[in-house]
């Protein structure tokens, strides 16, 4: 992907749009549809403490970008809005949605791009949808969700849609979907603990299954900082020398491996992004946002750059992580 189009400067890599024709959600959808009531977004009977227009309408996201100081944001539906089966109805969705992501990304004049979705069907046909990304302009990628059905990143749909990224020249962006347990039903722990062990399991399987060294060209970054993985990478580096099964899918060391994904700054405090940065690396650390949700970092760019790389590093990181020439 070119750069010619694009201004200079930090590139958000994780926001989130969604047009208001498709707030009823793909068949399947564990929660919603969404709505909008007097101005305000919710989730089925759910608020999500946002306004509407913030989701749906580019030209606020447009004023939020001058606001924060990011000059390109890169624009993906929000992980509710994943087609989780691979029924006719989910591939019509993901059309309809990278259609319409399409369209945003060329009237924004360079400021925005987009990272498509696909429904989790056959082979053939995540083949087929992955291809029509590649042909479409303004689109880097797919984003995913680390998990389905209990499975991960290294089985069954999700590792064909990895794999047919890295061999398409596509760039993947992993969103947990905040999948609930009993004992997350409080305190909206489902979110704050779930999402960054979602995140920490797709990590930890991609990782140990030797899946990225069999994928070297894959450019795959993962959200909310990485989750739990780096707190956790010194007990995988322990378990794959101690134990024959944690090592025996993978001829390199978790960290060693860790070093070749991106991780985006979403962290909420100044000590984690720093850990973040010196165990993945700063040319391996893009800039994220979150927007719109209430989790959100409300000022991204003034974040990262105060508690990480500096601007051009998380420029040039972003750009490497999204193809861009």
């Amino acid at each position: 992907m070119s750069t010619d189009m694009h201004p200079e400067g930090v590139i958000d890599v994780h926001a989130h749009w969604l047009p208001r024709d498709l707030f009823g959600l793909p068949a399947g959808a564990p929660y919603g549809p969404m709505n909008d009531r007097d101005g305000q977004l919710y989730l089925g009977d759910l608020p999500l403490s946002i306004a509407t227009e913030a989701m749906s309408d580019e030209a606020a996201i447009i004023r939020d970008m001058a606001r924060t100081g990011v000059a390109v944001r890169v624009l993906s539906a929000p992980p509710f809005a994943f087609p989780l089966t691979g029924e006719a109805e989910g591939a019509d969705y993901a059309r309809a949605f990278n259609t319409s992501l399409a369209d945003v990304v060329r009237r924004a004049d360079g400021n925005l791009l987009g990272l498509g979705i696909v429904s989790l069907g056959t082979p053939e046909l995540v083949t087929a949808q992955l291809t029509d990304l590649r042909a479409t302009d303004g689109i880097a990628g797919v984003a995913i969700p680390p998990v389905v059905d209990g499975g991960s990143l290294h089985r069954g749909t999700l590792r064909h849609i990895i794999s047919e990224a890295a061999r398409l020249d596509l760039s993947v962006l992993v969103h947990p979907m905040q999948i609930g347990r009993p004992e997350w039903a409080d305190y909206y722990l489902a979110n704050l603990i779930g999402n960054p062990v979602e995140t920490a399991t797709a990590v930890a399987n991609l990782i140990l299954s030797g899946l990225k060294d069999e994928l070297p060209a894959l450019r795959i970054c993962f959200l909310h900082g990485g989750g739990c993985a780096p707190g956790l990478l010194g007990r995988w580096d322990h378990g794959w020398r101690a134990r024959a099964d944690v090592r025996g899918g993978s001829t390199r060391l978790p960290s060693a491996v860790f070093r070749d994904l991106y991780f985006d700054t979403v962290t909420h405090d100044r000590p984690q992004l720093e850990l973040l940065c010196q165990i993945a690396g700063e040319d391996k650390v893009v800039c994220g946002s979150d927007y719109p949700f209430d989790m959100a970092e409300p000022e991204p760019v003034q974040f990262a750059v105060k508690h990480g790389p500096d601007a051009d590093a998380l420029a040039r990181a972003a750009r490497a992580f999204l193809g861009m020439s």
